[in-house]
């Protein structure tokens, strides 16, 4: 009979995998209700970190949990969302709490519950919800040896501490980043010409002065291909907030380098610069200039104060007679614009290295779930 194994596996153990049903290996049970007044992130005597189905929420005065737990999200946007939680905590009533039988490892069920896509079960119309009879009905495969299972999980937990040094790495450089564009709106730092003497004062100057204030144009989302080819070469933006606005791409293109911005929707007044050609749906509005305004610290400026204009009268909204009376204090000269513009543009550059390097790894954890488990 061929034994039940996944895809990976370490080589010292070779024994069969079985199929069973997560109730025969674990205990499932709802948390309790806490009521909000008791949840706080500032007072002193609240020591318990609180966790609701989407993960923590706060912290309170009591615990109804102690030791190592996996959190399954009942309802809401995250359900089915995995927490492993660990030490003195309260479960709210929104977190299914799994406890493990002796035989198996809670952190490597943590990662099991992770490939099993728990939301599939959730039932309900208006608000889907995941109830404790339905997930302890859910049949998986199961390791038999908490050797193996320790081992696993504890190769996994390295990628996972990987993934957070990375996303750590990431909000440092972000936050460095910030911390130099203070300076430099404030001009507490200022930058030298090559001669090394001072450059000519800031001026404030509104946009329509200095740019042309158009918009981009309605495109099929389905003339858009998601990567690009030998034909679609040119990125499309449109108002969506990942990806940094990329929708896809296309055969021909609308702009070069310019500024643009989401005129409509939650991310209404995000500025971007964006180089090279490319095409701009009609979500966007579009900043051009043939003096040179159009470059990363221009958007930035902009994008520091863009959002105090939106208007939030219904679906958020900045349209372009607004954008074109907006005043900011740039520098008057050009070669200092760039000069900062360089500077910004080489954090950004790390910034988007760490980026892709948290995406690959995510996507070689994906596969090592995917080995691993099935």
């Amino acid at each position: 009979m061929e034994k039940l194994q996944p895809t990976l596996r370490f080589p010292e153990f070779e024994e069969s995998w079985s199929q069973k049903k997560l109730g025969d290996i674990c205990t499932m049970q709802a948390g309790k209700f806490i009521s909000a007044s008791d949840i706080s992130y500032s007072n002193e005597e609240y020591f318990y970190p609180c966790y609701g189905g989407n993960g923590l929420r706060g912290f309170t005065k009591s615990f109804n949990c102690e030791g190592q737990f996996s959190l399954i999200g009942r309802q809401g946007a995250l359900c089915g969302n995995i927490n492993l939680v660990s030490n003195k905590f309260y479960a709210t009533e929104h977190a299914i709490i799994v406890t493990v039988n002796k035989e198996i490892s809670s952190p490597w069920i943590y990662y099991l519950l992770n490939v099993l896509n728990l939301n599939q079960y959730a039932t309900g119309q208006a608000q889907p919800g995941l109830s404790v009879q339905n997930i302890k009905a859910v049949t998986a495969r199961i390791s038999n040896s908490l050797q193996e299972q320790t081992k696993i999980a504890t190769f996994l937990s390295s990628v996972d501490e990987k993934l957070n040094l990375l996303k750590e790495k990431k909000a440092l450089l972000e936050e460095y980043k910030k911390g130099m564009m203070q300076q430099i709106f404030s001009q507490q730092l200022r930058f030298k010409d090559e001669d090394g003497k001072d450059f000519a004062d800031w001026e404030e100057k509104q946009i329509k002065e200095i740019f042309r204030v158009t918009r981009g144009t309605v495109l099929a989302m389905t003339s858009v291909k998601e990567n690009s080819d030998d034909k679609n070469i040119y990125p499309v933006y449109s108002s969506q907030t990942k990806k940094n606005g990329l929708a896809g791409f296309f055969n021909s293109f609308l702009f070069e380098n310019a500024i643009t911005w989401t005129t409509d929707g939650a991310g209404a007044g995000d500025v971007k610069y964006r180089a090279g050609k490319f095409y701009c749906t009609n979500v966007c509005g579009v900043l051009l200039s043939d003096e040179g305004y159009c470059n990363l610290l221009i958007a930035e400026i902009l994008n520091s104060v863009s959002r105090n204009y939106v208007s939030y009268v219904g679906n958020p909204k900045l349209m372009n007679n607004i954008m074109a009376e907006i005043k900011i204090k740039i520098p008057s000269s050009i070669t200092e614009q760039n000069k900062i513009a360089n500077f910004l543009s080489a954090i950004d550059e790390k910034i988007e290295l760490v980026a892709q390097q948290i995406e690959d790894t995510q996507e070689y954890k994906r596969g090592l779930l995917q080995g691993m488990f099935c």
